[in-house]
């Protein structure tokens, strides 16, 4: 009894201690310079829309990534389905409900382009995503001659962002996903893949249907990312010459930090704490009107010291075994 008692606090521990840690550090930042994190109404409603979009947007990455292929595509993705759907529903007079499942179920069509392209072509994954990554990026300016797109007076369109719809989209991707990985047939497959490739397919996994699959959910859940971008801002800016691949990099601190807390509950939850931890961040950024270079900055050397942590935790941990052993020597003595 004691003993499993133990490992509950050790595991509530393992699960909290990043983004509760990152909380008070952020809090603390915002004392110093007067400001209060969580002010305003609207301080909320952006800290869940950050933790939605980063949590979705590592779904997405690590789909593939875990699977050995690097996508660059997804960025190209968000943008191409968002483009499309905000167009329709504006001409069409469409509400906004309407557009979030139009995104989804262009995102996912997308994904399955970029799934075919790949199993067919045979080349490596990060060739093939980059030159999709080209095509739906010049689509997306073909389909707007090069003007973006613009919805800031459609008030149905911008009426979305709400604390309760955001937790909505985090509640609800997070049991997708987490039904889709865990209890179906694919997400079986997709594990035995992880685990021996070789070995699936000479069992009966078919590899390359797998595979599509992953593209197409990978592509349904940027094109909510998208979704949840545009009507923020009602505006959409047209991104060329590989500018879509930024959204991607906003995945691999969190991803880093779920396959972390991943150890202590089940890895999706944990991408989601990774998620909540960075909205913590991003939101301190925006509080503090730190720019956007700088934001790159801190948060690429916090990504580097959590790599350093990472590769060194054993030597880390024998280190602090041998100091307690040493201690409690002494204290024997």
């Amino acid at each position: 009894m004691k003993k499993n008692r133990m490992n509950i606090i050790k595991r509530l521990i393992g699960i909290s201690i990043i983004p509760l840690g990152t909380l008070w550090i952020m809090l603390a930042f915002c004392s110093v310079r007067g400001v209060i994190l969580f002010e305003s109404e609207g301080n909320y409603i952006a800290f869940f829309r950050a933790a939605a979009a980063v949590m979705l947007t590592t779904f997405a990455l690590s789909i593939n990534l875990n699977s050995g292929r690097f996508d660059f595509s997804i960025g190209s993705i968000s943008l191409l389905s968002s483009v499309v759907s905000a167009t329709v529903c504006m001409k069409l007079g469409l509400p906004v409900g309407v557009m979030l499942i139009l995104s989804l179920i262009l995102g996912a069509v997308l994904g399955a382009v970029s799934g075919i392209i790949y199993v067919f072509i045979q080349l490596p994954p990060i060739i093939v995503s980059l030159g999709v990554a080209l095509l739906f990026e010049g689509a997306a300016f073909a389909f707007t001659k090069g003007y973006g797109v613009s919805f800031v007076t459609n008030i149905e369109l911008i009426s979305f962002p709400g604390i309760l719809n955001y937790s909505l989209v985090i509640l609800i991707g997070l049991v997708a996903i987490i039904f889709l990985f865990e209890y179906t047939q694919f997400g079986y497959e997709y594990k035995t893949l992880l685990s021996g490739q070789k070995v699936a397919v000479n069992i009966g996994i078919k590899e390359k249907t797998n595979a599509i699959l992953c593209y197409i959910i990978s592509g349904g859940l940027m094109g909510v990312v998208g979704f949840i971008t545009a009507t923020n801002t009602g505006n959409i800016q047209i991104a060329l010459n590989f500018g879509s691949i930024g959204v991607m990099f906003t995945a691999f601190l969190p991803m880093f930090i779920g396959g972390f807390i991943g150890r202590f509950c089940n890895e999706k939850i944990g991408y989601l704490l990774g998620a909540v931890t960075t909205a913590f961040i991003s939101l301190t950024y925006a509080r503090l009107n730190v720019s956007s270079s700088v934001q790159q900055i801190v948060t690429a050397i916090i990504l580097v010291i959590f790599l350093i942590y990472l590769n060194n935790e054993n030597k880390l941990k024998q280190l602090f075994m041998f100091d307690r052993k040493v201690y409690a020597d002494k204290e024997q003595k």
